[in-house]
């Protein structure tokens, strides 16, 4: 018994010492790093112990190496051509060298290896492989590119977490289109803004025709740029009605999109401008005269509309004890507590939502923007035309830091 024991114990350490035997000789030199804290040194050793958890090869570690190192030092650091990984390989007696480069290259990490095969002058494999820029995984990032070259399949989830995602491009500038410049327009006033425009001055209006020219200036900033997409922050800075003796200024912020080669654009925010207010209302029934009169406090103060009125021409303007109703008892309509446009009231801020669709027509370096927009304000707003230009005169790298 003991002796089928001893013969069958021979039988497997032969197989296992031809086994071992078959398995063919690999010797790893520094491969070139770039960008990266990791040392070739220790990307050397990365790659060593991924060859050796592949089971396929017998991993010459540096030890094993030393002797070598010591007869020429360019086998340690610059031992990165075939030329130079066959001389090592000859001069090791291994069937395999291994050499490449860890390169950091903005936001990815591209590992490239490739294995001599010493004896026959040629490459025996080589893979490259784009990784996202976490430089902590460098070793799975080189376990997942040696599986790769073996035809061994990798995690698929390690994969897709490392794996470089080529997305789409964000930067503040891509060197597509930037419409800072100045801006000319028309615009059409409707609704209660038109009823200011015409209204007489002494009753606190502008009366100008309710159509004024507008002159500015356009700033953007770009926080989202594709080929074919632009996302944008714009701030448009205008004055009104200098062509009728008004001077009506308004500040937009606005968030716009931009769309293909075309130049199409859609543009939305909020605006701001000054306004005189006054507390009144219109006599929309005509009780105190014309009808659709504007009536300030001071207006109604003063008993304007009334003046010379007495019990027996105006009764309804009067209680039976001859003393003068208030103005909500002669009209229940009617009140002085809202706030209108006049003149002749305190200044106020003035807000408003304006949206934009327009596109930019281009001839060579030059930008000529053509927008219709709207401004819309409480009762009423403006509809117009605006034209703007501006010169293209660089563009800056998409992955620039400055």
């Amino acid at each position: 018994m003991k002796k089928v024991i001893y013969n069958l114990a021979l039988i497997i350490g032969c197989v296992s010492t031809t086994f071992a035997q078959t398995k063919s000789s690999i010797a790893v030199t520094n491969p070139s790093v770039n960008g990266l804290f990791a040392t070739p040194t220790i990307a050397s050793k990365l790659i060593r112990l991924e060859l050796i958890k592949l089971n396929l090869y017998n991993v010459y570690d540096e030890f094993d190496m030393a002797d070598a190192f010591k007869k020429n030092p360019e086998f340690i650091n610059n031992c990165v051509s075939k030329t130079c990984l066959v001389e090592l390989g000859k001069e090791l007696n291994v069937d395999y060298t291994v050499s490449g480069s860890y390169d950091a290259l903005g936001d990815k990490i591209v590992l490239t290896i490739k294995i001599i095969d010493v004896k026959n002058n040629s490459i025996f494999k080589t893979g490259t492989k784009e990784f996202d820029n976490q430089e902590p995984e460098l070793q799975r990032m080189t376990e997942i590119l040696l599986n790769e070259m073996h035809g061994i399949e990798s995690s698929k989830e390690l994969v897709d977490r490392l794996k470089f995602k080529n997305e789409l491009i964000t930067s503040n500038n891509v060197g597509k289109v930037k419409n800072s410049g100045p801006r000319v327009g028309y615009a059409y006033m409707v609704g209660s803004m038109a009823e200011f425009a015409t209204r007489s001055t002494d009753r606190g209006g502008l009366d100008i025709f309710p159509g004024i020219s507008m002159i500015g200036y356009q700033i953007e900033g770009q926080y989202v740029g594709t080929e074919n997409f632009s996302a944008l922050v714009e701030g448009v800075f205008n004055v009104s009605g200098l062509e009728q003796g008004q001077f009506i200024p308004t500040a937009t912020i606005m968030n716009g999109f931009r769309f293909g080669k075309a130049g199409w654009e859609f543009g939305f925010g909020p605006g701001f401008g000054l306004k005189k207010v006054s507390n009144g209302f219109f006599d929309t029934d005509g009780t105190f005269g014309e009808k659709d009169t504007y009536f300030n406090s001071s207006d109604w103060d003063t008993r304007a509309v009334i003046e010379n009125a007495d019990p027996t021409q105006n009764p309804s303007f009067f209680k039976a004890d001859g003393t003068m109703k208030t103005l909500t008892e002669i009209n229940s309509k009617y009140n002085l507590e809202s706030k209108h446009a006049d003149t002749r009231g305190s200044l106020a801020i003035s807000t408003m939502f304006v949206m934009a669709i327009g596109r930019t027509f281009r001839a060579g370096s030059l930008n000529i923007p053509v927008n219709v927009f709207y401004s819309s304000r409480k009762g009423g707003g403006m509809v117009g035309l605006s034209v703007g230009f501006n010169v293209l005169k660089s563009k800056k790298p998409i992955n620039s830091k400055k």
